[in-house]
């Protein structure tokens, strides 16, 4: 089946306005689980560990408590990194986000 000029026209103008509603997609959740322990090892590589309670007053000695209001990212280094402070704009979209 052959499209005309005029329904090829119509489909590419739907799709220009299709497309930049979907590159605003909501923000997913970061999911922790209870009794998992994350990592971020030397190499740079992620690790997530089951954890027992054994031993939690031992981990909790030399751990900090991640302020609320806290960015984690991977900078184009490969570096794991963290900022504190606004990411969000007043209207709630991402500060830093590819549609400013």
């Amino acid at each position: 089946m052959a499209f005309s000029t005029k329904t090829f026209l119509i489909a590419a103008v739907l799709g220009a306005f299709t497309a930049p509603a979907l590159a605003q997609t909501a923000p997913t959740p970061w999911e922790l689980k209870p009794d998992t322990g994350y990592a971020y090892d030397k190499e740079g590589k992620t690790f997530s560990y089951k954890m027992g309670t054994s031993n939690a007053g031992e981990l909790l000695k030399g751990a900090k408590k991640v302020p609320r209001g806290t960015l984690f990212f991977i900078g184009h280094n490969g570096q794991l990194y963290m900022r504190s402070g606004p990411y969000l704009e007043g209207d709630g979209k991402f500060k830093f986000g590819s549609d400013q």
